[in-house]
């Protein structure tokens, strides 16, 4: 029986998707892609979903583009194969309203490294490695990396990232502001799954405003800023989870928040 390209598990308010095409580090293809966006929809449906964990099967997270399904062709359409396929993929998980980690082992290649780089939280393995490889091959990064690169490396890094298409290991990664912590490999897996089983705990409607007010705030000067936080404050205040957060602090307890 094949396997699928996209594995997916919920328990415990957590989802956990896997790209699962490990014989040939999770390249990405068109069922893959497919797959994933789906159990991405599903996640952002299901209200017992409070966390999600993204991670790649085998040795690597994704090496991004399988070359071997998009050969070269003056026909060939690129552009649209990343408004169909891609895009939809890297902006559902950064409007999703929930918390996505994602857990780099090994290779985050290409557009493999853009989906990373798409998470809230990302940790990675001290064997991993992050390589925008689109120049080597005659292209320009995409997925959103010249998004995300000038804004989390700067601009100056980014710039020799994109140009010189050089491996960077975790440890300068995280020095580069790309990801958020390095772990042992051994404590990548359980180090996630505790974040996420952490976040599942948590305030999942004030998640959803935070990833609003930080997706919106490098379109906006600061007065519109401050105004979105004023109406994304406005919201928050309304919720259970604001009553039980206050509640909880006036008590000396632990909060029980249930993500409304």
């Amino acid at each position: 029986m094949t396997e699928p390209p996209v594995l997916y598990e919920s328990a415990e308010g957590i989802a956990t998707i896997t790209l699962n095409r490990p014989d040939v580090l999770n390249a990405l293809n068109d069922p893959l892609m497919r797959a994933l966006r789906d159990a991405i929809d599903r996640v952002a449906a299901d209200d017992g979903v409070r966390a999600v964990l993204l991670t790649g099967a085998g040795r690597g997270f994704s090496s991004g583009a399988d070359l071997a399904s998009v050969p070269p062709s003056p026909e060939l359409d690129l552009g649209r194969l990343l408004r169909e396929r891609y895009h939809p993929v890297i902006l559902a998980m950064r409007t999703m309203p929930k918390p996505v980690v994602c857990a780099v082992n090994g290779a985050a290649a290409g557009a493999g490294m853009s989906i990373a780089l798409a998470g809230d939280i990302v940790l990675a393995a001290r064997s991993a490695y992050f390589v925008q490889a689109f120049s080597k091959i005659g292209l320009v990064p995409d997925a959103g990396s010249t998004w995300f690169l000038p804004r989390y490396a700067g601009d100056v890094r980014a710039r020799a990232l994109a140009m010189l298409a050089e491996r960077v290991d975790a440890t300068t990664a995280e020095r580069f502001g790309l990801i958020w912590k390095v772990l042992d490999d051994e404590q990548l897996l359980p180090e996630a799954r505790r974040l996420a089983a952490h976040l599942a705990t948590q305030p999942t409607r004030a998640y959803a405003l935070i990833k609003r007010a930080l997706n919106d705030s490098f379109a906006h000067d600061l007065p519109a800023q401050l105004e979105l936080e004023a109406a994304l404050q406005t919201q928050a205040g309304r919720t259970e989870d604001f009553a039980e957060g206050v509640a909880a602090f006036l008590q000396r307890r632990p909060p029980a928040f249930k993500g409304r």
